[in-house]
């Protein structure tokens, strides 16, 4: 685990995907690449938004992933492009301060998240010189963690140009700090699953310390990914961060009414912690002591002892200032269930047992109820493709990713796969021509893939 991420001699010629790259950074720069970088993105299995209250998720890599070409030159910029000609090219001085707009989320802001977190973990007064060109598979806003695999390449790329080394533990969280440069107040499952993936195996990712095991996921039945084609840019909107913060004033109101100094709590699994009690008693102090309609910030100053003043610039993040009703029994009751889910969707994966396949679907099944009614991070053409897709064959369906749009991830029996497919293309692409344009990149089986690596020219 404090290995470095790999570098691996390829073959350009036998990989269409990386001679097209190639040919496209020659076109471009008139020099071929150093080396070639890769991130992938993820799918989360189960454990929607507790990451950042500090549980445990269960995601696995894709094999559709974030991939550079990389020439390192003395020029003193960095020249950005992109393979999708709606991505413009950008240009900015390794001398100058980076400046990143989280007001305006275009994709070369990820990048230079990357490169920022290096340069600060480094202390590196003027950065190599860097020509680069992106090319991504990962649909963009589909929940598949596309901007945090743009990140984490650019953070492994700009490890490599400036000759620094770094293990994948440290990586990944260096990217899941640097990635709040751009506005999202993200836990690190993303960057995590990214650097610490391992192809064919899904992986328990757990936080403080960071650490990831390995998770066996059960023969017989295949993870299948479809796009509801409703995109949701996190860092574009509140809605994220809205939950985030619901999540710390929670976290600050159960303290306080078990005693503990609220000031030092930010995430619901310290409190958790402290109290040294299990999920169940947490759910049932959820019931006990947050009342289930929205608390106005009059009432949470009040209940806290706090300003007015210090509720917005202790608790409130830059685009939630304008919230005044806060939704704080819904969130905690799913995340404190939701991590439930996690924990016991390992063991029964660990178990052996013959209902492993219909138990997992009934709790991704459990978990997408709570995403939808208690976390409210669904949107009604999700809530209408995962009702497709259980009625399709899958066992289980749930969103993946931080909702409002993007994909659901399916549980499928391999027998009936190809059925599946048909089924869930007739009932809900085909009817509809933008989505039936968009069909082939967002209705597929996934398996899992491997971790970002460094790619070295055979």
């Amino acid at each position: 685990m404090t290995m470095n991420p790999p570098k691996m001699k390829t073959s350009i010629t036998s990989n269409e995907r990386l001679k097209t790259l190639k040919k496209a950074f020659e076109t471009k720069f008139g020099e071929s690449p150093r080396f070639y970088a890769c991130a992938p993105g993820r799918v989360n299995l189960i454990g929607e938004h507790i990451d950042y209250c500090g549980y445990a998720v269960l995601p696995m890599a894709l094999e559709q992933s974030i991939l550079a070409a990389v020439s390192v030159n003395d020029s003193g910029k960095i020249h950005l492009a992109n393979t999708n000609p709606q991505y413009q090219d950008f240009t900015v001085s390794c001398s100058d301060d980076i400046i990143i707009d989280s007001n305006n989320p275009k994709w070369f802001y990820y990048f230079l998240c990357g490169v920022k977190g290096i340069q600060e973990t480094f202390g590196i007064t003027s950065l190599a010189g860097m020509s680069c060109v992106v090319d991504g598979t990962i649909p963009p806003s589909s929940g598949l963690s596309s901007s945090s695999a743009l990140v984490c390449c650019s953070g492994l790329v700009t490890m490599e140009a400036n000759q620094k080394s770094l293990s994948k533990v440290a990586l990944a969280e260096i990217c899941a700090k640097c990635e709040r440069y751009i506005g999202t107040e993200g836990g690190g499952m993303d960057q995590s699953i990214s650097f610490l993936a391992e192809k064919g195996t899904a992986k328990l990712i757990e936080f403080q310390p960071l650490r990831a095991t390995d998770v066996k996921l059960p023969e017989g039945a295949v993870f299948v990914i479809s796009n509801c084609c409703v995109e949701m840019n996190k860092a574009a909107s509140s809605h994220y961060n809205i939950r985030v913060v619901e999540c710390r004033i929670a976290t600050k109101m159960l303290a306080q009414a078990r005693g503990l100094d609220p000031s030092r709590l930010l995430k619901l699994v310290q409190v958790q912690t402290e109290l040294k009690a299990s999920l169940e008693e947490m759910l049932a102090l959820v019931e006990e002591v947050l009342h289930p309609e929205p608390y106005s910030r009059e009432e949470i100053c009040k209940v806290l002892s706090v300003t007015s003043e210090q509720f917005s610039s202790e608790l409130l993040s830059a685009n939630t200032q304008h919230l005044t009703h806060f939704k704080l029994h819904q969130r905690a009751k799913h995340v404190y269930g939701e991590a439930a889910r996690v924990m016991r969707f390992k063991s029964v994966c660990d178990s052996g047992s013959a209902e492993r396949v219909e138990l997992l679907g009934e709790l991704m099944n459990r978990s997408h109820e709570s995403c939808r009614d208690l976390y409210e991070c669904s949107c009604p053409e999700l809530d209408q493709l995962v009702d497709i897709c259980l009625k399709s064959g899958a066992v289980g369906s749930r969103l993946t990713g931080a909702g409002w749009g993007g994909c659901a991830v399916s549980m499928v029996p391999s027998q009936k796969v190809e059925s599946f497919l048909q089924a869930v293309r007739d009932a809900y692409y085909t009817p509809d021509p933008q989505r039936a344009a968009m069909e082939k990149q967002s209705l597929f089986v996934s398996k899992p893939g491997g971790g970002a690596a460094i790619l070295l020219e055979e």
